[in-house]
């Protein structure tokens, strides 16, 4: 095993998409991610489209993770699971809040019997409280926690009908958040030899990920300000070659305008009375992106427009499509895409690593599992024989291996 968490075991009882990917992530870094899938498998092994019989999605999440399946309802399946825990260092869960306790498998069982367990809860709004219960997905939580009307709020008359945002921000950041208890967790452990509970709730990150949060809290009536304010709120502009780019700063903003006289050699706009004030600027926002616009087209390529802007310190971006990002000198060099068998002859192409280590190596990426793939393998490593784990599969404990997505198989 390679990467800084090598010698790290993870059980991972998580589905679908925040405590995946942060399981993910861990595996991603060295650790052993044991993921225990229920008879009913998790429900992102049923999203289009499939490639050689397993679904695109659930390998973005679970790749790296080796696969158990256990019916927790079958005498004996649970002292299995406790079995496996007290080797692990850390446990990740997204089920509603009490739900693995039902079964006896909640924190205080778990680390009675192994105290240097770090045990990671991710939840809609927390294990306490009000909202406790409530049913969490990305969409509610970012209606719930001020990501959707900040959404709605900037598209302003551009969308013709409301409309969330097609990403499931909530669960990603929360994945991401959680890895970062779990690692600080981790180290507290180094120090102090105990593990602890770690309590992760969607709404609470969709808040702490929000820069401008100060803004929103604060409860101002800015009228227009925040638009006039908004320093990244950059145009969309078309290239020399029907390129459709994107610059980070905005040219109403007075802290950024001198920037765009600069590059643009038009220091002249200064003194146009339509464009003195930031107030001016947005009034007469058209005009002056018109001027912008022609400039930029008289460059012969991209490449030596964004010299320029460089010059004047304006990032530019180019819009693309992710599939296109892949295809450049920049994605073969970083790794950004990698591939991964399919298990059926042909490759997945997956996200890359979003880190480079001086010292560590990272582990290779490996394929995706398939459902209750390992059980014999991870049950014998605990002790059981080669009888006993016939006799869990005999009895359902153990969901027999199923080589192929439901939605396929």
């Amino acid at each position: 095993m390679t990467g800084p968490l090598s010698g790290i075991r993870v059980v991972d009882f998580s589905r679908v998409l925040a405590g995946p990917l942060c399981a993910r992530t861990l595996a991603d870094l060295g650790a052993e991610v044991i993921k225990i899938e229920p008879p009913r498998p998790d429900v992102s092994r049923f999203a289009v489209p499939f490639e050689g019989g397993m679904s695109g999605y659930y390998a973005q999440q679970n790749v790296g993770k080796r696969n158990v399946s256990i019916d927790l309802n079958v005498p004996g399946a649970r002292e299995l699971v406790l079995r496996l825990c007290d080797t692990a260092d850390v446990v990740v869960e997204n089920f509603r809040a009490g739900t693995l306790e039902s079964f006896g498998l909640g924190y205080d069982d778990l680390a009675s019997r192994n105290p240097k367990l770090i045990y990671a809860s991710i939840t809609g709004y927390g294990q306490g409280g009000p909202w406790r219960a409530r049913m969490a997905y990305a969409p509610t939580v970012q209606a719930e926690s001020g990501f959707t009307a900040n959404t709605l709020r900037h598209m302003g008359d551009a969308l013709s009908v409301p409309r969330t945002d097609s990403l499931s921000h909530a669960d990603v950041y929360t994945g991401l958040q959680a890895t970062i208890a779990i690692l600080a967790a981790l180290s507290d452990r180094a120090r102090t030899g105990k593990g602890q509970y770690i309590d992760v709730a969607m709404a609470a990150t969709i808040v702490a990920v929000n820069e401008r949060a100060h803004v929103d809290l604060a409860e101002l009536d800015l009228g227009a300000e925040p638009a006039i304010l908004g320093a990244t709120d950059g145009p969309f502009l078309h290239g020399p070659k029907g390129e459709t780019f994107i610059l980070a700063q905005s040219i109403v903003g007075s802290m950024t305008f001198p920037s765009y006289l600069g590059a643009m050699r038009r220091a002249d706009l200064a003194d146009d009375p339509r464009f003195k004030t930031a107030a001016d600027r947005a009034a007469n926002y058209d005009a002056l992106l018109e001027i912008i616009q022609t400039w930029v087209l008289t460059f012969a390529d991209m490449a030596s427009l964004d010299a320029q802007l460089d010059e004047a310190k304006i990032a530019m971006g180019e819009v693309r499509t992710l599939g296109a990002l892949g295809r450049t000198d920049w994605s073969d060099y970083w790794g950004a895409v990698q591939e991964v068998s399919n298990r059926n002859g042909g490759v997945f192409r997956l996200p890359g690593r979003p880190w480079k280590f001086s010292e560590s190596k990272l582990p290779a990426p490996t394929e995706p599992a398939f459902q209750g793939e390992h059980n014999r393998d991870v049950f014998s490593k605990l002790g059981l024989s080669s009888q006993e784990i016939d006799r869990y599969h005999s009895s359902g404990a153990f969901v027999a291996p199923k080589t192929a997505s439901p939605e396929t198989s």
